[in-house]
């Protein structure tokens, strides 16, 4: 790709970018959000045609008029926000764009070869499921066993590693480096400095839109592939406080929730969550981590068990009723769930207050004046870039729409946040910031919930981890400083080690 240049609303996301992958080679492309990287990428796969630049494909020049026409060319990218149809299922979604089916999709061949992939990736996937159901990791499998199904010449990789245990990113490395020593170019986008180093042969860093430098692995170090994403040097340690807990301020006992296909995900899980702490939930996705946060939220009614906020069970409350006792929400689907992706920035925070005394008049109109100036406020206190408050959520960068989502979650010093997958997707920067937030929202009394699938995150945030498998509890252990990624690994996938046996609460612990 060379001198690619393509513009949104007067604002130049690439500028004049040169970007080349050589047979054989994994070559990771780095930047911060709103770097230009999906940008490019987008352009690559015929998402997005560029204003000027060309692509050649083995020094043949290349146009993209459509995904079809990159398909077709070879080109196979995983997008960080899962381009699947909600309301198929998995094998038709995987199926959808193969060039080779015949017009009466062979449906059993199709599972089978989605079977194979799934078995020798390690990539667990309900071939009938529709996706709609499936959680955010779920959604990520399905789609990197589709850019496996199509064996595409080029495969851009965004993320690959994010829903993997340690064993199975070391697994899915080892797959990745094959298919590179087979000929295949390899595009590897990720956040995280340590495996990129890992598993790179050249990088490559873009900052807002044009090319910082390529270096290639043996020359590069975090420390100054950070340096080059964000122009200044990044503090990479979060100063976590001595723990001094509080008062209780979530107990679970024993609850059981079903998910959307009417089966168990979670069955039988309890713990409790005091004042400054933070009690991290290690697993794989798709354990039931969804459907306990949402359960904690008033999303999604327990079929036994109980839950209390303060002392209060609020087992069966609604959202609302979770809110007033001052539960915020923080989920894994920003653009989705946590955001209205449509709505303006005053809009999104207004989902928080427009019931509540202050910001109506009359009881029943909205104080769109009163809401306007509390955004205002908090839009400067998280540092949210934006042109103005009534622009549209969705041209916001991944990072400014998580912070965004602070924002109004946070406004009402909570009393427990569940937070679910807080920085997935965000950039070295974005995630430095909102995990200082979170420890910074624990030393003012918060008990936060840190449900992630980034051990990194969870080993350097988490006062306490408790493991989730099988939507149960397989261990907790009490010193994070103690407990080895390999440890936490085995456990994720469903391993139970006696030195971290699980604590159930006593009948008595809950009066």
């Amino acid at each position: 790709m060379k001198g690619i240049t393509k513009s949104f609303y007067g604002i130049r996301a690439n500028d004049e970018v040169n970007f080349e992958v050589r047979p054989g080679e994994i070559h990771t492309l780095l930047g911060e959000n709103g770097a230009g990287k999906s940008t490019l990428m987008n352009i690559l796969c015929g998402l997005y045609t560029p204003e000027r630049g060309t692509i050649k494909i083995n020094g043949e020049k290349c146009f993209f008029k459509s995904p079809k026409d990159a398909i077709n060319a070879g080109i196979g990218m995983l997008h960080q926000h899962f381009m699947l149809v909600p309301v198929m299922t998995v094998w038709e979604n995987v199926a959808l764009g193969d060039k080779e089916l015949p017009q009466v999709l062979p449906k059993n061949k199709v599972i089978e070869q989605i079977k194979e992939l799934s078995d020798v990736y390690g990539l667990s996937v309900n071939p009938l499921a529709p996706v709609w159901q499936l959680s955010v990791g779920e959604q990520q499998r399905v789609a990197i066993v589709k850019l496996l199904y199509r064996r595409a010449k080029v495969l851009i990789l965004d993320e690959p590693t994010a829903v993997l245990t340690p064993q199975e990113a070391r697994h899915l490395f080892r797959v990745i480096k094959k298919m590179a020593e087979e000929g295949h170019g390899i595009v590897f986008i990720s956040h995280k400095l340590d495996e990129v180093l890992e598993i790179s042969d050249r990088i490559t860093v873009l900052r807002k839109g044009r090319n910082v430098g390529t270096v290639a692995k043996e020359e590069a170090s975090k420390e100054k592939l950070a340096e080059m994403m964000i122009g200044k040097r990044v503090a990479f340690a979060i100063d976590k406080p001595i723990q001094n807990p509080g008062k209780e301020v979530l107990n679970v006992k024993n609850i059981k929730v079903l998910g959307d296909r009417g089966r168990l995900k979670v069955n039988g899980i309890s713990f409790s969550l005091r004042q400054r702490e933070i009690l991290g939930i290690a697993g794989v996705s798709g354990n039931g981590q969804e459907e306990l946060a949402e359960a904690l939220t008033g999303l999604r009614k327990p079929i036994s068990g109980k839950v209390f906020v303060d002392g209060d069970d609020v087992t069966t409350g609604n959202p609302r009723d979770f809110m007033k006792r001052r539960v915020s929400y923080i989920p894994a689907d920003r653009k989705g769930t946590g955001l209205i992706a449509n709505m303006n920035l005053r809009e999104n925070i207004a989902l928080r207050k427009y019931w509540k005394s202050e910001y109506t008049r009359f009881g029943f109109f909205i104080n769109w004046e009163r809401i306007a100036g509390h955004t205002g406020k908090l839009v400067e206190r998280f540092s949210v870039a934006n042109p103005s408050l009534s622009y549209p959520v969705r041209l916001l960068s991944g990072g400014n729409m998580q912070k965004l989502m602070l924002a109004r979650e946070l406004s009402d010093n909570p009393r427990v946040i569940v937070a679910v997958q807080p920085t997935w997707g965000l950039d070295i920067g974005a995630t430095h910031y909102v995990r200082e937030v979170l420890v910074s929202q624990k030393e003012k009394g918060s008990g936060i919930l840190l449900i992630t699938d980034d051990l990194e995150e969870i080993l350097a945030l988490s006062d306490r981890i408790a493991v989730i498998h099988g939507g149960e509890i397989v261990g907790i252990v009490d010193n994070p400083d103690k407990v080895t990624e390999e440890e936490l690994g085995l456990m994720m996938a469903g391993t139970k080690l006696e030195k971290y046996p699980v604590y159930d609460l006593k009948e008595d612990e809950l009066e």
